[in-house]
């Protein structure tokens, strides 16, 4: 018994001692490492400790403050700037030349295209025999210069008296005997102001007419040139609505001398744009409105029909001080027929005679103004922007025949 107790207690103790060990070789035993974490890209490097050699600098860019992304923001917003403006370069305001005197300043241009006029009639004069066939080359070249049939004979019947009490012909006192008969065709006596002035009330109302390809567009540009040199303030009417260009080159004229332009729209109602012309002149205080009408070919009765209205509308505003016919003095006989046809349908006041440097028939001065009974009041001398001049019949004439 005693012995089976023994046993029982010896096997106790060795079960406990080999428990004892089990669990003390299990607290020896070392964990494994963990695995190596994954370097940080984004993490700033470490600091070099204390005896570590320090690196050689790496040549790498450095980023700027605004390439460095803020905690918690994301891409760095670009801050909008404010666009810029371009400023455009203010429109230059041309000053015109004075218009007095202007014609007698152009008399050389005038001179060099009706020379042949002036020179041939003083050489046909100086013959010492002035026979009927010298009469008759001296109509010739006349009529040549269109001067017109009725005009020729009444200028050959004078030169014919005059020389035959002259007796002796010096070449100074034929040129005197020509220039005093030319003029008298020309005619000093008529009134050539272009009537921007009217007693009532403030605007003149002036209305310009003519076919296609005379330069009337242009014609009424310079003209506002004329107006604007002499101090008057212009408003421009751009009627002629059926060619978009000639709004813009009105517009064009107007800006250089600083007159304001009124325009409608391409194909509009010319009448309209003309009733608005006035108005706006009207309350801005203007001096002058000149409206440029649609230049269509004379031949079309309703086109001239549409001028008539144009008239009509604007004189409900005020009565029309001036209506300019503008005429190609390049056409001849057929600038009359054109003359004819306008004085139908408006009131010609005053004629614009253009390309007059460009021809040698200055005849057509004289021609015209008897068809219409109206005087030429201006002419056109090239193609500079103050090459209009107020017609002068002394300086005309004076260039028809030379020094």
């Amino acid at each position: 018994m005693d012995i089976l107790i023994l046993a029982v207690v010896i096997a106790v103790v060795v079960l406990g001692a080999l428990g004892g060990l089990v669990v003390g070789s299990r607290r020896k035993k070392q964990l494994p490492p963990p695995p190596p974490a994954a370097p940080d890209i984004t993490a700033p490097p470490a600091e070099p400790h204390v005896g570590d050699e320090a690196e050689t600098p790496r040549d790498e860019p450095r980023r700027t403050i605004e390439e460095v992304d803020l905690p918690g923001g994301g891409a760095p917003t670009a801050v909008e700037e404010p666009p810029v403006v371009e400023e455009l370069p203010p429109v230059e305001i041309e000053v015109p030349e004075p218009t007095a005197g202007r014609l007698i300043r152009l008399r050389a241009r005038l001179s060099r295209s009706q020379n042949a006029l002036g020179k041939g009639l003083l050489t046909l004069l100086s013959r010492e025999h002035l026979d009927e066939d010298t009469w008759e080359e001296i109509e010739d070249t006349l009529l040549t210069a269109d001067v017109g049939v009725q005009p020729t004979q009444e200028l050959v019947e004078g030169l014919r008296e005059r020389v035959k009490v002259l007796g002796t012909r010096t070449h100074e006192e034929l040129r005197g005997l020509l220039r005093e008969e030319l003029l008298k065709l020309v005619g000093t006596d008529m009134d050539r102001t272009v009537r921007t002035e009217p007693e009532a009330s403030k605007p003149g109302i002036v209305m310009v007419v003519g076919v296609n390809g005379t330069g009337k567009t242009t014609t009424t540009g310079k003209l506002a040139r004329v107006l604007v040199a002499d101090g008057r303030s212009v408003v421009l009417g751009a009627a002629d609505t059926f060619r978009a260009a000639a709004a813009d080159q009105l517009q064009t004229w107007g800006e250089r001398v600083g007159a304001y332009t009124v325009r409608g729209p391409e194909g509009g109602d010319p009448a309209s744009v003309a009733f608005d012309a006035v108005k706006e002149g009207k309350e801005m205080g203007s001096d002058v409105v000149l409206i440029d009408t649609a230049g269509r070919l004379h031949t079309k009765t309703g086109l001239m029909d549409e001028l008539g209205k144009v008239k009509r509308v604007v004189e409900k505003h005020a009565p029309l001080d001036e209506v300019l016919l503008v005429l190609d003095a390049t056409t001849g006989q057929n600038g009359l027929v054109q003359a004819r046809v306008f004085a139908e349908v408006v009131d010609i006041t005053g004629i614009v005679l253009t390309k007059l440097d460009g021809t040698a028939k200055g005849g057509i001065v004289v021609a015209v103004q008897r068809e219409l009974g109206v005087p030429v009041k201006l002419v056109g001398l090239g193609e500079g922007a103050d090459d209009l001049a107020p017609f002068e019949p002394e300086a005309f004439v004076d260039a028809l025949i030379g020094e």
